[in-house]
């Protein structure tokens, strides 16, 4: 893999290589989990008393507030999402997030909780770790059927955006634009919140808004941009623009800066206002991107510094959105970006859920998916994507703990257990944290799961994602 495409891997799931996992083995000889109790297996759908000696194991106390998840299939009855329903509260932005970047169970349980959210608690977006650019055009085809879904997913979701392009993401789409259909005066609306790319519907926005609001201001603009609207693919372009010299890249952030400083000088007013507002948060966007490289990617010390730079603009953009349309937001990213606190504080000093939640108080909620085994894609050390399985999970790990609690797949709130419950989710256990590449990093981090999410959501077997071509 070249440096500029193992860069983009790094950008996608910063946080993704680090694992914690037993060997590697296939699906077909991974030895079953040891069984569980029968005393904590008893009831499959609905809480009971357990005894006092069972009830001194962590396992026991969390079986005790947990709930039963009947299935993942997002098709399926949603009376068991019923319990998470209570646990989101008042919260206006839910983080689900997940342990691989691609496995099928992950995304169907975002497509579950977002029917869920969407048809029992008024939510009305679904955010993706994805440019903001890649949002406006998914947005507008969910909204008002513009484009094709399918080229829209095959040009947006490349490089390593592409493992969002699967049959599992298709459907959850399939789904919001069939729901936008019979509710066009009330549609659930798409938010691209990263900043890797900025595609060209965010220059003509710009330039369109310019021209017909701000014609004094329009000339200049397009001085500024000069060079910078794509002409090419999004992995092509992002190499093309990393292989600029620094000091290149530095001077095309700074003209982006000045472009948004320039639609500032004279806020919107009356019927202009919102225009004026989104015509500033799209070049702001553009900016986001020239600003992320401009960081010296050659330089380890600076590598800290660009990732909390990347993770706050992904929180900036969700509460932005979030704030200035009302929408109550389903978003959608690693468990490392949607944590409370990171899992890596050498590499990556704060990340998205951390800025969210000074940003949003409780109104952010944290919901952190595991699973005890299975399948995933990743890119492999060749550079290509392979299917990977991994056994159970080892002895001390959370998930070992977590899956041995009485449900085979189960919700808990995390904020809400008993005594012995607690004093297990406050000490650091490793878990599986596997991004984009596999193997990643060598050392597993050590998360206290109280302190790291608000909510747990624990799946026993996950299976390897369908992509699309």
């Amino acid at each position: 893999m070249n440096t500029h495409k193992a860069l983009l891997t790094a950008l996608l799931v910063p946080l993704g290589a680090t694992l914690a996992v037993a060997p590697a083995v296939s699906a077909a000889t991974a030895p079953a989990p040891a069984p569980v109790p029968a005393a904590l297996n008893a009831a499959p759908f609905g809480p009971q008393e357990v005894s006092g000696a069972a009830f001194r194991s962590p396992e026991a106390a969390l079986g005790q507030v947990a709930h039963p998840l009947r299935t993942t299939d997002p098709r399926g009855n949603l009376a068991d999402l019923r319990p998470f329903g209570r646990m989101i509260g008042d919260a206006r932005v839910v983080g689900v997030g997940e342990a691989t970047h691609s496995s099928h169970e992950f995304f169907t349980v975002k497509h579950r909780i977002l029917r869920y959210l969407v048809q029992e608690k008024g939510f009305r977006a679904f955010a993706l770790e994805a440019p903001w650019s890649t949002g406006l055009r998914l947005d507008a085809y969910l909204v008002r059927g513009e484009g094709d879904l399918k080229q829209i997913m095959d040009e947006e979701f490349q490089g390593t955006y592409r493992f969002w392009n699967n049959a599992a993401y298709r459907d959850l789409l399939q789904w919001m634009r069939a729901y936008n259909v019979k509710h066009p005066e009330d549609p659930v609306r798409f938010v691209g919140d990263d900043n890797g790319f900025a595609g060209a519907e965010l220059y003509d926005r710009v330039s369109a808004y310019a021209a017909e609001a701000r014609p004094g201001i329009a000339g200049r603009l397009t001085g500024l941009y000069r060079g910078l609207r794509p002409a090419t693919d999004a992995e092509t372009y992002v190499n093309d623009y990393l292989a600029k010299p620094l000091a290149e890249r530095k001077k095309l952030a700074e003209r982006t800066g000045r472009a948004v400083d320039l639609l500032k000088q004279r806020p919107g007013t009356g019927s202009d206002a919102d225009a004026h507002a989104w015509a500033v948060q799209h070049a702001t966007a553009i900016h986001q991107m020239t600003t992320l490289y401009a960081f010296d990617w050659d330089d380890p010390k600076s590598i800290p510094d660009a990732m909390r730079y990347r993770d706050q603009t992904m929180a900036q953009n969700v509460a932005w959105w979030q704030q200035r349309t009302g929408d109550k937001i389903v978003l959608a990213a690693h468990n490392s970006h949607i944590a409370l606190k990171t899992y890596a504080p050498g590499s990556h000093p704060k990340i998205q859920g951390e800025f969210l939640r000074e940003k949003l108080g409780h109104g952010y909620l944290s919901v952190g998916l595991t699973f005890d085994q299975g399948s995933f894609n990743a890119l492999g050390q060749d550079g290509g994507v392979h299917r990977f399985t991994v056994n159970p999970a080892a002895p001390g790990t959370a998930e070992h703990t977590l899956d041995r609690v009485r449900y085979r797949d189960f919700v808990v709130d995390l904020r809400n257990t008993p005594a012995t419950a607690r004093a297990w989710l406050t000490a650091p256990h490793t878990v599986k944290n596997i991004g984009a590449t596999y193997p990643g990093i060598a050392d597993a981090p050590q998360i206290q799961l109280a302190k790291t999410h608000d909510v747990v959501i624990h799946l026993q077997r996950v299976q390897a994602a369908r992509m699309l071509d």
